[in-house]
């Protein structure tokens, strides 16, 4: 590795779903290091143990890839875990130097020494000698502490108003805070891109990072996520989990595209733009360091254009988990893939996210239509079965094309001083079961005209 080689990392532990955040860390040290032709590494922070799970591995692995940040695209991954006796040694070398010392303070110590519990640690152990608790990183007394941030400037910190840290625990394990900057001077990690919430911890890591004689990373926080209260994305409370987006059909571009763009901007009001460009543009000093709202509503309108504009042999493609899957309401002989194809077309410019396409479309896979009260009393009104049965009529030697079927379904009624839309609705309901759907006599076309007329005729003996 050269001296001027741009090495970021994503650093996540593996106690569950990979947050947005996450997502949208990763991809800012992914691009930060493909400008520069540099590597990305992968470490997973598995030092708790209680909370860690293989599956929570696996799934911070798949979301990545899922993102396009396949295996090829990082170097890793690497376990915190292994380099406990290198944090082991960290800790040895700042005791030695006179930079930590041994404490046995709990909180309820301080807070009765200083009878204050917004007060920090009082450096009460500093000078006793002791052998044996946690271990405390000594700050400085005096003096500031400047981080360089490509985001934020250079927030500085007076040493004074940093209490000496915990740096390991009375069992030797490594805290965060000096596992974590271990880790990145081992891995020789030259860009540090995370969320704004490990600010406070910055001036810290780099005391250690002084500390253990080397120069600090390049420092970038990117801007908390906020929900439409403009309150910090809670796991308990909103929507968070990649996972989840990925599930309900959304398109990874149109997440990536979407993720990049919380905090940054293309200028130009450009929104949705290839990849490559994205890649070309980015600038960590580009980004605003003011919260940034994770608006669902706008990420599915995202997600809305980038399914538009999938050709259509694409589209199909992509909806197969949710029509060939085993979580499908029809049974799978019932499948028609030509059938299907041929809704597909329909869908696409009706679609927000791929899992729509199971209400648009199942119509004509299950062996009746769905069932919906609401549907059918907002559709079925007093002259509904003389419709219905005009229309079986109509459609009975009509040629089944929806041209045709459109023009006597406008000729019924007009007999009956109907306008299209009203005329169709109990048609509609009958054939599909709901209101609202692909447009009509398409779908009828593809239905075909003998379970067409069985269904109107079901729906008028019904009535």
């Amino acid at each position: 590795m050269s001296e001027s080689a741009v090495r970021t990392r994503i650093a996540p532990s593996p106690t569950g779903m990979f947050h947005v955040g996450n997502a949208r860390s990763a991809l800012f040290n992914w691009v930060v290091a493909k400008q520069a032709g540099g590597v990305m590494v992968l470490r997973i922070e598995d030092t708790d143990a209680e909370r860690n799970t293989q599956a929570g591995i696996d799934s911070i692995m798949e979301a990545m890839a899922w993102l396009g940040m396949g295996p090829e695209e990082y170097e890793g991954p690497y376990f915190q875990s292994a380099n406990a006796g290198k944090h082991r040694e960290a800790v040895q070398n700042l005791t030695a130097k006179g930079l930590a010392y041994r404490c046995q303070c709990t909180r309820d110590d301080v807070i009765a020494r200083t009878g204050d519990s917004n007060k920090g640690y009082d450096g009460f152990c500093r000078d006793r000698g002791l052998t044996e608790g946690a271990v405390r990183f000594r700050t400085p007394d005096t003096g500031e502490t400047v981080v360089v941030d490509l985001v934020r400037g250079k927030p500085t910190f007076e040493n004074a108003l940093l209490e000496d840290f915990v740096i390991a625990r009375g069992d030797g394990s490594a805290t965060f805070l000096l596992a974590n900057v271990v880790d990145d001077i081992l891995m020789g990690i030259t860009h540090v891109i995370r969320a704004e919430e490990h600010l406070p911890n910055t001036p810290k890591q780099q005391l250690l990072w002084d500390a253990l004689g080397h120069e600090p990373p390049v420092w970038a926080h990117a801007p908390v996520l906020v929900n439409e209260r403009r309150q910090k994305l809670s796991k308990r409370r909103d929507r968070v989990a990649l996972e989840d987006f990925r599930d309900e059909g959304y398109l990874p571009e149109a997440m990536r595209n979407y993720l990049m763009l919380l905090g940054w901007g293309l200028g130009e009001n450009r929104e949705i733009v290839p990849w490559e460009e994205i890649i070309a543009e980015f600038r960590l000093s580009d980004v605003n360091p003011s919260p940034a709202f994770f608006d669902v509503k706008k990420l599915r309108a995202f997600n809305g254009e980038y399914i538009r504009a999938m050709e259509p042999e694409a589209f199909v493609e992509a909806c197969r988990p949710w029509v060939e899957g085993a979580d499908v309401p029809w049974a799978a002989d019932a499948f028609d893939a030509d059938a299907f194809t041929a809704l597909a077309e329909l869908a696409q410019t009706r679609v927000t996210v791929l899992s729509e396409i199971v209400s648009m479309v199942d119509f004509a896979f299950l062996d009746n239509p769905v069932s919906d009260t609401d549907s059918w009393s907002k559709a079925m009104k007093e002259g509904s079965a003389d419709l219905l049965i005009a229309t079986i009529d109509a459609y009975t030697d009509a040629p089944w094309e929806a041209s045709v079927l459109k023009e006597r379904l406008e000729a019924i009624g007009a007999e009956r001083g109907l306008k299209l839309g009203k005329t169709q609705a109990p048609v509609r309901v009958a054939t599909t079961g709901r209101t609202v759907g692909l447009p009509l006599f398409e779908s009828l076309e593809v239905l075909g005209r003998d379970r067409t007329l069985t269904r109107l005729m079901a729906a008028a003996d019904r009535l």
